[in-house]
């Protein structure tokens, strides 16, 4: 007998429920943030779970959703954090736990600002003194000083090479208060922002949701937190807001998406985001995918879904290159996935 009500699930229960609604695909990227006892726990609950009604699969997610939108209150800060393990711990060992969730992880500053990103770094570096920066150059691993160098604009790039060249042996003092300043101003507010906000979570797996699962889930959560559904409606990327892309934008990405599909997913577009990319291919190209998707025929929505979905991710890996540039949902900056 299938079970409908998704408050009679254990903690485990309703884990493996969600992730295998998830599917392959979308419950992968989960799995691996999960260690070996919390796998075999989750699979050996998922192996005696039984049938769920649709119903129960459908509350569990609006559930979850609700919670997620409504637990952004009890996220605490660095200080808040260190306090309380104070009460708990030695000092010098929360100090420890602190150093390493402040940012990546490494045994040293230098070791943690070689797992930094070379963008990041380069955009927080090139706001400090060339001076400054030839000594964090000369203190980090070869391969990733070379890339940091490449991401700085080319002329204070050169300076920072020409101070680099002429350094001498730096006194102990000054490299004490470089750590310094790079630990409070680059590595906590690191740390911060990379830690995402609930709302964000959610966009991302109500993106992955078919269209009209989707469409159900925002209707029952604005019914229960307007408030939540809004936000996340918000953040949500969407085939469909690739129409802010800049020409040059919309030129990468047909580079990179298989003819085959981007006709399948522009069967389901607006004529304002078809016009968009047939004004940006070449007019022979422009008729051949015309003629495409006009015998195709009628295709399944599901599949429009899909693909569509496939393309936006593809987008989004371009923009985390700095290859594209998206915007969110509002219309304001631009905004870099």
């Amino acid at each position: 007998m299938a079970i409908t009500d998704p408050q009679k699930l254990t903690g485990a229960q309703r884990v493996a429920a969600i992730m295998l609604a998830l599917g392959e695909e979308h419950s992968a990227p989960i799995w691996a943030k999960f260690d070996d006892e919390e796998i075999k726990e989750i699979s050996q609950t998922m192996a005696n779970l039984g049938s769920l009604g649709s119903e129960a699969i459908e509350r569990l997610f609006l559930d979850f959703a609700n919670q997620m939108s409504t637990t952004g209150n009890l996220v605490g800060t660095f200080e808040s954090t260190q306090r309380l393990l104070l009460k708990a711990l030695p000092g010098d060992r929360v100090e420890n736990i602190m150093e390493e969730i402040r940012g990546p992880a490494g045994r040293t500053m230098w070791d943690k600002l070689g797992n930094v990103n070379e963008t990041v770094l380069a955009a927080y570096l090139k706001n400090e003194y060339p001076q400054t920066v030839a000594v964090v150059m000369s203190r980090v691993r070869p391969e990733h000083a070379a890339r940091v160098l490449a991401c700085l604009p080319e002329d204070f790039a050169l300076e920072v090479v020409s101070r680099m060249l002429r350094m001498e042996s730096v006194q102990k003092e000054v490299l004490d208060k470089i750590e310094e300043t790079l630990r409070i101003e680059f590595m906590s507010n690191l740390a911060r922002t990379n830690r995402r906000d609930s709302h964000e979570v959610m966009a991302e797996i109500f993106n992955n949701l078919d269209r009209n699962t989707e469409s159900r889930f925002l209707s029952s959560l604005e019914e229960r937190n307007r408030d939540a559904a809004e936000r996340i409606k918000a953040l949500m990327f969407t085939f469909e807001d690739l129409a802010k892309l800049d020409p040059a934008g919309v030129q990468t990405l047909l580079r990179v998406v298989e003819k085959d599909k981007l006709a399948l997913a522009l069967k389901g577009a607006s004529d304002t985001l078809r016009d968009l990319f047939f004004s940006n291919m070449s007019e022979r190209a422009a008729k051949i995918l015309r003629e495409d998707m006009e015998a195709m025929g009628p295709v399944r929505l599901r599949d429009v879904d899909e693909t569509q979905m496939d393309i936006v991710n593809q987008a989004k890996d371009l923009a985390a290159k700095g290859e594209i540039m998206l915007s969110d949902n509002k219309g304001d900056d631009e905004l870099v996935y």
